[in-house]
């Protein structure tokens, strides 16, 4: 029972981390009201906390594994009471800088559940279950539409100390329900960063998030003022309309995560990227509010499904490290939410406008659709070395004209000639003597004339035992039709002679 209750537990933890986590940026309307913030500071306020949230998730990633979840999130909400109050208290722009900072913890703790879950499930469900946990995203969500409406009648410091008693309530539960008994592991975190930070799909798999996910916090935390300065849209109709954004995109997650378990991942993401980099150039050219709606929906349909697929990639290629690896691709996505508001003000305090920032984002999306497919086609490289490296048939692989350019481990385990000793060389060295010249003759008028042959001849070992082989030859062609390499396999057949 306990066990089962962890995937509602920490998905309403991941809510109230995220819903601590916006605060300021959904009253900022307000805050700045009785607050004097220089325009030029908006930006780098509401991305402070993406900061923090964003380099502690290394570490909470880890820790989830090393302490369990219930720990680090007991520990979180208990340190998250201190940031709440304090900005409640505000009365300048530095103290909310200072609380600000240390609301990243409520980001933070995006890792640990990614981390803990698929421990309590088989791994054709984990797509769909860090999906599902994902939907702890509507925190966002649900501070950038409900606050506003409090803090218009009760003010937005009352609205911020009503965050103190969810805190509260959520420490109470985690320390009754969370799990006491689950699966920890005590690797050293250099050691697991030495293991993975050389493979290139860690960074790929950040570089993705980075984009996905960054987009997704970039327009949470820019959209509620950009709607009000920009198209003059009332400050609640401005928090709608980006809690609307935010709903879309986190609902999809999970249905990312679902495709993800279902189809190939990577096919996936290429759609995703197709789309982020076509949205991404509509807002360029600053539409109506009209198509600036529909490409601001398109993205949070490409982000919300490419946040979902990315964390099914990370434990199937990272089980063992997943705690460490899922800090710093998640990591990477918070930070991705960072430097978008900070490049886009910058961009509109030089040209006064914003199409260059997000031509920039149509254009890193693109990379990204590039990488992906290479990705892809790396993979298939990968799995058709693997086979032929594990087949159990000796494989050798010659040029049109008949020159060993490849072999595999089992052609050295039955002829005992390694690679180096057989590369450059022909066939023939193979050869024991047996088969006159008009066997080979009519061999290759056959292999010529249909493009395989099979049968069965005796050959040499380097060691000068002799052997009876059963061997197939194909002709690999191009698209034109031109033979441009042989793949011959072969397994030992003598005790059966």
């Amino acid at each position: 029972m306990m066990k089962k209750m962890q995937l509602p537990l920490q998905t309403l933890n991941l809510t109230l981390g995220f819903m601590v986590w916006v605060i300021i940026s959904a009253l900022l309307p307000f805050i700045k009201e009785d607050i004097p913030i220089p325009t030029e500071r908006l930006a780098l306020l509401t991305a402070i906390p993406v900061v923090l949230g964003s380099i502690l998730r290394i570490p909470f990633g880890y820790y989830a594994n090393v302490l369990g979840a219930r720990k680090v999130f007991l520990a979180s909400f208990i340190l998250l009471l201190f940031p709440v109050f304090y900005i409640s208290e505000a009365s300048s722009y530095t103290d909310l800088v200072i609380g600000g900072l240390f609301l990243g913890i409520g980001g933070a703790v995006f890792s640990v559940g990614v981390t803990s879950l698929p421990k309590y499930y088989p791994k054709e469900k984990h797509g769909l279950i860090n999906g599902v946990y994902g939907l702890g995203n509507l925190g966002t969500a649900i501070t950038t539409f409900t606050a506003p409406l409090i803090a218009a009648t009760a003010g937005w410091s009352f609205t911020i100390k009503l965050f103190i008693v969810l805190l509260l309530i959520f420490t109470a539960l985690n320390f009754v329900l969370g799990d006491r008994k689950e699966a920890k592991v005590k690797t050293p975190i250099m050691d697991e960063i030495k293991g993975v930070y050389k493979n290139d799909k860690l960074w790929l798999f950040s570089l993705f998030y980075f984009i996905t996910f960054g987009a997704f916090v970039a327009f949470t935390v820019y959209l509620p003022n950009f709607l009000v300065s920009h198209f003059e849209l009332d400050k609640v109709d401005a928090g709608m309309r980006t809690a609307g954004f935010i709903a879309l995109a986190t609902f999809l997650r999970p249905v990312g995560g679902w495709l993800g378990d279902k189809f190939k991942p990577l096919f996936l993401l290429m759609g995703v990227f197709s789309g982020l980099t076509i949205s991404a150039i509509l807002l360029a050219f600053s539409p109506s509010i009209g198509l600036y709606t529909l490409g601001s929906l398109t993205i949070a349909v490409c982000a919300g499904l490419g946040n979902g697929v990315i964390f099914k990639l990370v434990p199937q290629y990272f089980s063992k490290q997943a705690g460490t690896v899922n800090g710093i691709v998640s990591m990477m996505g918070g930070l991705g939410g960072f430097f978008p508001p900070l490049m886009l003000s910058a961009i509109n305090s030089i040209t006064g406008q914003y199409s260059i920032g997000f031509m920039a984002l149509s254009q890193v999306a693109l990379a990204s659709l590039i990488l992906v497919i290479w990705m892809y086609y790396q993979d298939r490289l990968a799995l058709s070395d693997e086979v032929f490296r594990s087949t159990g048939q000796g494989i050798l692989v010659t040029d049109q004209s008949g020159v060993i350019r490849a072999v595999n481990p089992e052609f050295t385990q039955l002829t005992g000639y390694s690679e180096e000793e057989v590369v450059g060389h022909k066939p023939s060295i193979l050869k024991s003597g047996r088969q006159s010249g008009s066997f080979y003759a009519d061999m290759w008028k056959i292999i010529t004339r249909t493009g395989q042959w099979q049968g069965q001849i005796w050959n040499r070992r380097k060691n000068g035992e002799e052997y009876l082989e059963l061997l197939t030859i194909n002709a690999v062609r191009n698209d034109a039709g031109e033979v441009i390499r042989y793949v011959g396999s072969f397994s030992d057949i003598t005790t059966t002679y």
